[in-house]
Formats: structure tokens, sequence, C-alpha cells
């Protein structure tokens, strides 16, 4: 039996019409010390069944849990998370986007980082030989939402909210043993988690940002424009927490 390195968690929300089924056969035939975990959060369309047929192609390599009822990003990723380290799939764990606007080869790059790091996370830094493609209107929206994450916690951090985190499996308790605050800003949460736990400075010296080689944006958001308002709410308690956890720490 190959030896598995990286456990890869997908949440999957009505995704059987944009699910990249191809690329996900390549990567699985190409990396057979790669495991994909889908988290099915109580899909209305035919995503079981799609994610059953690519499963019967490889079952040593794929799993599908399933949420009864529909909990959002957040628990479907902390649901997949969990399981992956309570049954010791791999020594790392990672999560993408279903529509993999990071590729998963460019995910399972991010292991080399593991060596000096503990937690590494893709970010869309336009660089000399790297593609973003994403539309205007999301990266302004995006730039002030990251300019507000960063001061909230008091790090510099360009982009918290590009679905790619890769880190190690013993960090998976302190990461995602508590349910989150907020359903699509859970990637600020576990920045939080890391940084109360170690402390500021040694929280950062586990960390690193890498800059994607390519992400490409593959249609509309599952974010709702009205969500865009309760954000700041949701910014606000994890701002609040964040301080009283430093507080108690420090």
């Amino acid at each position: 039996m190959i030896e598995k390195k990286l456990a890869i968690v997908v949440p999957c929300y009505n995704e059987s019409k944009r699910l990249p089924v191809g690329e996900f056969k390549r990567f699985l035939k190409d990396y057979p010390q790669a495991v994909v975990c889908f988290v099915n959060d109580a899909s209305t369309d035919n995503t079981a069944e799609v994610l059953k047929n690519l499963q019967a192609e490889f079952e040593g390599q794929l799993s599908i849990l399933e949420h009864a009822e529909n909990k959002g990003k957040a628990e479907a990723v902390r649901t997949g998370v969990r399981y992956c380290q309570q049954q010791k799939i791999a020594p790392a764990l990672a999560y993408l986007d279903a529509d993999l606007a990071t590729s998963l080869e460019e995910c399972y790059s991010y292991l080399s980082y593991l060596e000096n790091k503990d937690f590494v996370f893709a970010s869309r830094i336009l660089k000399v030989g790297s593609v973003v493609e994403r539309k205007y209107s999301r990266f302004l929206v995006g730039r002030v939402i990251a300019t507000a994450i960063s001061n909230a916690l008091q790090i510099k951090v360009y982009d918290t909210q590009c679905g790619c985190k890769v880190f190690k499996s013993t960090l998976a308790s302190l990461l995602f043993e508590k349910p989150f605050v907020s359903t699509w800003l859970f990637d600020v949460e576990l920045f939080s988690r890391l940084l109360v736990h170690f402390g500021p400075e040694k929280g950062l010296q586990r960390m690193e940002e890498i800059p994607v080689k390519r992400w490409v944006d593959r249609g509309a958001s599952k974010v709702k424009i009205s969500y865009f308002f309760r954000l700041w709410r949701d910014l606000y308690l994890i701002r609040k927490l964040h301080r009283k956890g430093l507080k108690a720490s420090g």
C-alpha cells in the first residue's frame, strides 16, 4: 500500500454541473500519495451521484462524507478535516474549493513548505510569471476585506480568503475542534487561533503566505451579496474573540 502524504478536503454544495471531474481524475492518477475527501453539504442536485461515480474509480484515494442538513462551507471543511485527522489518513491536510480555482497539483506542491512551517496558504498576489484571473470588482472588494482583516488581527496578510490552506495534521485539533463564528470568514478564525495559541510572534513564524502560480475565477461566487453587510458583524465578533484570547493567554 502506498503511504499517503496529503489529504485534501473539498466542501461541496450543488456542484454537479461545475465540479471539474476530469481534473480530479487526472490528479488522483498522477498522485497516488494523495487522498481527496469530499464533504457533500446536503446538496439538492445530483452531486452525490457524481461523487459516488468518481469514488468507484478511486476507492482507495477518495472518501465521501454526507451532511444530512446544509451547514455551510465552514462546517463542511471542519467535518472533513476532523475526519481525516481522526482516521490518521495523512500527516498533512488541506482544503480546496470545489471549482479548483487553485489546482490540486499546486496545493500538493505546498507540502515542501511544511518542512519548515506548520501552516501555509495560497495568496492571490500577482507576480511575474503568475496568472491570477479575477473580476476587478471582486478584487476591489477583496482588498477592502483583506485590509480590515489585517487590522483586526494586527497581522500583515495580503490574502486570507484564497481557498487553499495546507497544514500539518497535528494542528487540526487546535484549528478545527471548536465550531466557527462565521460561515465564510472561518479562514480568519484559523489565523486567530494560531496567533492566540502560540502568541503573535511565534504564531507568525509557523505560517507562510505563498503567491499562487495560477488562480482562475471559475464563475459566480456562492457568497450572497447580502452577506457583505453581515461580514462586518462576523469580523467584529472574530476581532472581539481574538483580543479576548490574546489577553487570556498573555
